[in-house]
């Protein structure tokens, strides 16, 4: 079960999100607020898992609001405007969804967020699965680590490069957050900009290495990566 709240200065809003929220048998909504500073009071003493939240509201924007938070729960945008997208997806959301919200959208977001929760969960005995998953138009993609040739960041995107696939695996999520997930006896950070798979390494060079016939630049911050990996002092 989510713990969850709603924000919006739009009483009608505010009154159909609570609605869609009590149909979803796995959200329980702990209170609605039509006031982010409200939210954020009570987020302090009561953190819950997942946030639906507007974004043009007055005093402190929805996006302000995420900002502001060190702690940060999941959250779902529910705006009028698609114009802020970008910026949402910028810091992590799971979702953004622009009003009117059909119900059946509304349910692929919050199922998004289920999964993302259960994935965050796990029991740390049970983080020894050979996969992992990212948000790839509107849906959880697994990817195995074994097909990982490698990731390339770029701008607000990574690429990962697979051996079963000429066309790249394009999600919004940061590099770090990525590696984080990845386990440090199969991939190695060789650039701000790339994550290679050891077992794709062919050959090294001084600033360089290849995977297969693709050469990758090597940067000076993480030359020491490379040194342990061959095994020089």
């Amino acid at each position: 079960m989510l713990k969850c709240i709603a924000i919006d200065d739009e009483p009608l809003a505010l009154e159909l999100l609570a609605d869609n929220i009590s149909k979803v048998p796995f959200l329980q909504l702990i209170d609605a607020y039509n006031n982010s500073l409200e939210a954020l009071k009570t987020l302090q003493d009561h953190p819950v898992d997942l946030v639906f939240l507007d974004i043009q509201m007055p005093g402190l924007t929805g996006l302000q609001f995420i900002q502001s938070l060190t702690q940060k729960p999941m959250f779902i945008l529910v705006t009028a405007y698609e114009k802020f997208a970008l910026e949402g997806f910028n810091l992590d959301v799971v979702d953004y969804l622009v009003k009117p919200v059909p119900f059946d959208r509304f349910l692929k977001a919050c199922n998004k967020a289920y999964e993302l929760y259960n994935l965050r969960n796990k029991p740390a005995e049970a983080k020894t699965s050979d996969y992992f998953f990212v948000n790839v138009d509107y849906s959880l993609l697994k990817v195995v680590f074994a097909d990982v040739l490698w990731i390339e960041g770029s701008k607000d995107y990574v690429k990962i490069r697979l051996k079963s696939s000429t066309k790249p695996v394009v999600t919004r999520i940061s590099m770090k957050t990525l590696e984080e997930q990845l386990p440090a006896s199969q991939f190695i950070r060789i650039h701000k900009s790339y994550i290679v798979s050891k077992d794709s390494i062919t050959s090294i060079k001084k600033n360089s290495l290849l995977v297969g016939s693709m050469e990758l630049p090597v940067s000076d911050n993480y030359k020491n990566n490379l040194t342990l990996l061959i095994g020089k002092t």
